[in-house]
């Protein structure tokens, strides 16, 4: 004897509850735009405070770059007895000058980077408050810079 499941054969009234569900699953158009408006104004108010918070974190990585080569540039006085010039550049910690006997680096582990918005690092000697200076000029690249587009600097 053949079985056909609990309920038995299929009706007109079983048929009318499968189409019926059948039409209530998926989303109206309206649903999906009501959600597309929420998510929009929740970008709208994330999106700036998190570019805001990415600005100040390039500073930060600045800062720390700039940091690690001011010691790289004294252990290159300690060993060479001099800083390099202004000609040697930062170029000097990584690669041997030609002039530099007592030369122990390198005293980066990479080549100089660029800083966090694709300009290079500025090696000023003497600089205006010391021996020598690095500088980043920040995001728009100019030296007279306020606010977060201000120069960062060993100094």
């Amino acid at each position: 004897m053949w079985r056909y499941g609990r309920s038995g054969p299929v009706g007109n009234e079983a048929r009318a509850r499968v189409v019926r569900r059948g039409r209530q699953r998926g989303f109206t158009l309206l649903e999906l735009l009501v959600v597309l408006v929420i998510i929009g104004m929740l970008a709208a108010l994330v999106g700036p405070r998190y570019f805001a918070q990415l600005g100040k974190s390039q500073i930060t990585v600045a800062r720390a770059q700039i940091d690690v080569f001011t010691k790289a540039v004294d252990n290159f006085r300690l060993d060479v007895g001099r800083y390099p010039t202004a000609q040697e550049g930062l170029n000097a910690l990584f690669v041997k000058p030609a002039n530099a006997d007592r030369w122990a680096g390198p005293y980066l582990k990479k080549e100089v980077p660029l800083d966090p918005w694709g300009h290079p690092y500025i090696y000023k000697i003497p600089g205006t408050k010391s021996d020598y200076a690095i500088i980043s000029n920040g995001p728009d690249n100019q030296s007279g810079s306020n606010g977060e587009s201000a120069q960062i600097t060993s100094e």
